[in-house]
């Protein structure tokens, strides 16, 4: 008997567990462009989030910095791709959230018509250059580089801001000199578009820092008090997070079919968008990841281009480790 009611009593245990799981709601936003429109699809379609027990609630924005501002709000719980700059900047400014891993590289090129007369990035001063706008990641490290570089400072060349499709229009109709755009943009463009490429946010981060390390424009940002309470219901996030990432590498065909159900991509955009998905997407909170962190923002505030110190808890590291010991 004492058997019976000890199995008995785990068995209610085990299914107790289960339902806490199970109500533990979390509201997830991204924005719907560049790579987190692909990453965010595929997230959305498949279990990954409900078979680690997180009652995921998905909410999107028009807006890259849209994400941050629900976070301060608390209309949301976290973010997988948030804007780096964004995120050091709203920090700064006391808004309790936490970085939880480093998710999307800044695989972006500087590119030009292939008819244009400009050749090298040094050549951008005074010219209208269109990325992802003001204030977003892929902004702040382009604006980095061209003054560190090239000695462009902001004030000396025009930013034009748009999502990726916006920009690659801006350069087919010559609204803009330049632009710096995701790789797998340019992959999707080039058919329709001829371009030369004049760099990348990877190469020129490297002369600037004089490191190998390549930077990151999204990380998984949260709210304070979701990941200070229960940091295991954020591991049980990353780990989906890393579920979706080796799911899709080993499913292409698969999604492909979701990006162009839920995200409206002709499939040639989404075979380009799936041969670099690795290239795009990360879940890694390494020591490594932190150290390039850190030194984003040094580089950040250093050109002006963000204010603010860096928070000694930005960096919430304790659901990555403990997600690590998820199968």
């Amino acid at each position: 008997m004492r058997k019976t009611l000890s199995a008995a009593l785990l068995a209610v245990a085990a299914l107790s567990s289960i339902a806490a799981h199970a109500a533990d709601r979390v509201r997830i936003g991204y924005w719907t462009s560049g790579v987190s429109l692909g990453y965010g699809a595929v997230l959305e379609a498949g279990q990954f989030l409900s078979r680690r027990g997180i009652d995921a609630e998905f909410v999107h924005f028009p807006d890259v910095n849209a994400p941050l501002r629900a976070l301060a709000a608390g209309s949301i719980d976290l973010a997988f791709g948030a804007p780096l700059a964004g995120v050091f900047g709203t920090a700064a400014q006391g808004v309790p959230l936490r970085i939880f891993a480093a998710t999307q590289p800044a695989d972006v090129q500087f590119v030009v018509p292939a008819d244009s007369p400009i050749r090298s990035l040094a050549e951008l001063k005074g010219k209208k250059v269109g990325m992802s706008p003001a204030g977003s990641s892929v902004a702040v490290i382009a604006g980095a580089v061209l003054a560190g570089n090239y000695q462009i400072r902001a004030s000396e060349f025009s930013l034009v801001g748009g999502n990726e499709s916006r920009l690659a229009q801006f350069l087919a109709q010559r609204q803009v000199d330049a632009a710096a755009l995701r790789s797998v943009t340019v992959a999707q463009i080039e058919g329709e578009l001829k371009l030369r490429r004049l760099g990348s946010f990877a190469d020129e981060w490297k002369k600037l820092t004089r490191s190998d390390a390549v930077p990151y424009i999204g990380v998984g940002a949260v709210r304070a008090e979701l990941v200070d309470k229960q940091p295991e219901v954020v591991a049980r996030v990353i780990a989906a997070l890393r579920d979706t990432l080796a799911w899709g590498d080993a499913h292409h065909d698969e999604v492909v079919q979701i990006l162009r159900r839920q995200a409206n991509l002709p499939e040639d955009d989404a075979r380009a968008y799936v041969a670099l998905w690795n290239t795009l997407n990360r879940v890694g909170f390494e020591q490594a990841d932190i150290d390039t962190l850190r030194r984003q923002h040094q580089v950040f505030t250093e050109s002006g281009l963000v204010k603010g110190e860096l928070r000694d808890d930005l960096f919430a590291s304790r659901p990555y480790a403990l997600s690590k010991n998820l199968k």
